[in-house]
């Protein structure tokens, strides 16, 4: 049967080999009913502009430099775009995907997350675009949970993402 996975499906799915979701921070707060929340591990900044074209072979992604969290592990953001990494390593199986929504107490705060399809047969440590809106910035703590990850079950198996971000950010 096809259809989001439930809080019990994502957990039998951890338990496989290979695991759906490795490097999580707390199992039990972040799976959900219908999905699994995902945690911050860094931010970063946009440096310069980016490209995209009608070649992959002439796509530039903007460079980036890591922001620090302070001695308590928040960091101050001010209004404006960051690259957020996840803590948590996800492999789907060729038979599931995933789509990811901004958890609605970022979005009291006036901040979003940008992500795109999460493809089957994807496996990494995904990153995100966050942008804060809120004119008056925002404070977010390391390890923080700003995103619920829904995972649907297809029709049938399929090839499986191969892209330029295959096995991204797990080194």
């Amino acid at each position: 049967m096809n259809g989001v996975l439930t809080k019990r499906d994502i957990r039998k799915l951890i338990e496989q080999n290979p695991p759906l979701i490795q490097g999580y921070v707390d199992l039990e707060t972040q799976l959900q009913p219908n999905g699994l929340d995902m945690t911050v591990r860094d931010i970063a900044s946009m440096d310069n502009a980016g490209q995209i074209a009608a070649s992959d072979k002439d796509r530039r992604v903007s460079k980036t430099s890591l922001l620090s969290f302070d001695a308590f592990g928040f960091i101050d953001l001010e209004p404006g775009p960051y690259m957020v990494t996840y803590n948590e390593i996800v492999t789907l199986p060729v038979n599931v995907m995933a789509l990811a929504r901004p958890r609605s107490s970022l979005l009291r705060c006036g901040v979003t997350v940008g992500a795109a399809v999460w493809d089957a047969g994807y496996s990494g440590r995904s990153q995100s675009l966050l942008v804060v809106y809120n004119p008056h910035g925002f404070r977010l703590q390391k390890n923080a949970r700003i995103l619920q990850l829904v995972f649907f079950t297809l029709t049938q198996e399929t090839q499986g993402y191969n892209g330029a971000y295959q096995k991204e950010n797990i080194k």
